[in-house]
């Protein structure tokens, strides 16, 4: 019989965190980030937050390329980006998280089969922001440990789809940047992937 794995700590939140990191040239910063939160059970209750950075190195970026969060429950999303986004490794110390303007959200509409692409579609008033992943690999599910994991707190178990290609588009924008290759959890995919069956586990 298979050993039964438990993990021994306080599930702080568990749902999905697919996420988009964009560059220009692979070798400098990060030009967009997206990342995207559907969570089924939290301390705050139920949600979904998608943060935003169309200007990563700013604080206080021009309206037309602001940095928002768009959600239908803003104390969650507070907490998410705070505990958590802040510590990603590729959102870490930027200036864009300081100016986040928050604004509450409309509408969602998933689709694709996540077998070959997937997307997600988030509406906020007149703001439109549409995430496409193409090229998607197999799936793969791991489980980080606190000393692994982005806060160094948490074990993290979850389910990842890599993805040859993403885009990040606003009102009909395309948003600048390619993905990059990575690695996780001694998987090549990129630095943008879908994370499903996410669990964050205080230790």
């Amino acid at each position: 019989m298979a050993e039964t794995l438990v993990f021994s700590g306080t599930v702080e939140w568990s749902g999905e965190n697919p996420g988009i990191s964009l560059k220009q040239d692979p070798d400098g910063p990060f030009t967009t980030l997206a990342s995207f939160f559907r969570v089924v059970l939290s301390p705050h209750g139920r949600g979904h937050a998608l943060v935003l950075l169309q200007s990563p190195q700013e604080a206080t970026p021009p309206p037309e390329r602001a940095n928002v969060c768009l959600t239908d429950n803003e104390p969650l999303a507070r907490w998410l980006i705070a505990d958590y986004v802040a510590h990603f490794g590729a959102w870490r110390g930027l200036p864009g998280l300081q100016g986040l303007q928050y604004r509450k959200l409309d509408s969602i509409e998933t689709d694709g089969d996540a077998i070959s692409r997937y997307g997600e579609t988030v509406r906020a008033g007149d703001m439109t922001v549409a995430l496409d992943w193409s090229g998607l690999g197999a799936p793969f599910c791991f489980a980080f440990g606190p000393a692994q994991s982005a806060t160094g707190k948490h074990h993290m178990p979850s389910l990842f789809v890599g993805c040859e290609t993403a885009t990040v588009t606003v009102n009909g924008k395309r948003l600048p940047g390619a993905p990059i290759p990575r690695e996780v959890a001694g998987q090549r995919i990129s630095t943008a992937m879908l994370a499903f069956s996410e669990t964050w586990i205080r230790a």
